[in-house]
């Protein structure tokens, strides 16, 4: 394959071929739901983080939702347009901004994630719930890095 020998080598590049196909589509599947509230994924991860987490720094969500840190000040700037979210400084440390919710945006939310979920249930139906299982283990330990673990998202039963 590709000039690669070694069959290992192969499997993995096939595998992860497989596996960016596979979170592509069920993007598009669970896209235009969120384009309907004019939110993306990464909004959607931002309001979803802080409201089961409570306000978090840029730097925190930065980490949570694996982007880089002028995105996120991107999606920010725009939930914060839309009044969904408020910045403040944090009273321990006035060099970091903390992001927490507005009551529109806590509303909305509120409202989304459970059509989300649906719709991410919709997108996963061709494997049985075995199966999903399975997947979300191969997937947790493919993506285990002791440096990087992020526990908050298991102990929510998301991770």
């Amino acid at each position: 394959m590709f000039g690669v020998a070694d069959p290992a080598v192969t499997a993995s590049v096939r595998a992860y071929v497989k596996l960016l196909r596979a979170t592509r589509a069920v993007v598009a599947r669970t896209g235009p739901l969120l384009a309907e509230f004019g939110l993306t994924h990464t909004q959607l991860g931002v309001l979803e983080a802080i409201l089961h987490l409570g306000p978090l720094t840029q730097r925190d969500l930065t980490r949570k939702l694996l982007t880089s840190p002028g995105n996120l000040t991107d999606v920010i700037d725009k939930l914060a347009q839309r009044e969904l979210v408020t910045r403040a400084p944090c009273p321990e440390d006035r060099r970091r901004v903390r992001v927490a919710l507005t009551e529109a945006g806590r509303i909305l939310i509120e409202t989304v994630f459970p059509l989300h979920a649906a719709d991410i249930h919709r997108a996963m139906e061709g494997l049985s719930q075995a199966e999903q299982t399975m997947l979300s283990r191969l997937l947790r330990h493919l993506g285990q890095d002791p440096a990087a673990l992020d526990t908050d998202a298991q102990d929510r039963g998301l991770g």
